[in-house]
């Protein structure tokens, strides 16, 4: 009775330890989920320049620059803004060599003047903020300062067809000291071209043409006057040419 007793006590205590084991085998212990961070969100700045500005003011040795701050940081800027002159558009699109700057006053809608310029000078621009942010989008210019000389040109044309001209171009000086070279400059108004120059020598950017004197021809007395000739080609007939004289 007692051995039989025993058995059975040893039996239900087996199955005892099943049921315990079953039981944490179907419920596992689940462990405590950590929140994932809140990522920082990211300032997106408008596609709008937050600086623009062009030339609107020229004498021989100073050029005026007219601005709009169009945003406020963190995507722009807050005034004084500091306007830089180069004399190259490498040396502008590179910071390098700055030729002259000026600070503008407290507006944002206003015009800064830089002086102390050389007469007859191309140069370009750009902006920066006093605390010496460059801003990466505005190169302006060529913008061009006066001629301290004063000279004429006239244009005979000598003869026309439907698809060009030849003209003759008369330089005169009419200042009172003599010249150490000249410039005549005019626009085109379709898609005329100079086949040949004799007198002078041309360079184009686009519809702009400049013709320089000659090596033999750029000193001229007061009163004097000299000449040059160019052979015109286009695909229509020609306005002719409106030259302006510079030094």
């Amino acid at each position: 009775m007692i051995r039989t007793l025993g058995v059975a006590l040893t039996a239900a205590l087996a199955l005892t330890g099943l049921a315990t084991s079953a039981g944490a085998a179907q419920s596992p212990v689940t462990p405590a989920m950590t929140p994932a961070p809140t990522p920082t969100p990211t300032l997106a700045c408008p596609p709008a320049l937050p600086v623009s500005g062009q030339v609107t003011g020229t004498t021989a040795t100073s050029l005026t620059v007219s601005y709009s701050i169009l945003l406020s940081p963190p995507c722009g800027y807050d005034p004084p803004m500091v306007v830089t002159l180069f004399t190259s558009r490498e040396d502008a699109t590179g910071w390098r060599d700055p030729a002259a700057e000026a600070v503008s006053g407290p507006e944002r809608y206003g015009a800064v003047t830089v002086t102390g310029l050389t007469p007859d000078t191309d140069y370009w621009f750009r902006f920066s903020d006093t605390q010496g942010h460059r801003d990466p989008y505005i190169i302006g210019g060529p913008a061009r300062t006066a001629s301290t000389s004063t000279c004429a040109a006239t244009v005979r044309i000598d003869s026309r067809w439907y698809g060009g001209f030849v003209a003759t171009v008369t330089v005169r000086n009419t200042g009172t000291e003599p010249t150490g070279g000249w410039r005549v400059s005019w626009r085109w108004t379709a898609d005329e071209r100079i086949e040949s120059i004799w007198g002078g020598v041309a360079e184009r950017a686009g519809e702009n043409v400049t013709v320089r004197n000659a090596s033999w021809n750029g000193t001229l007395p007061p009163g004097a006057s000299t000449t040059f000739g160019v052979l015109v080609a286009a695909s229509s007939a020609s306005a002719g040419i409106t030259p302006i004289c510079g030094r």
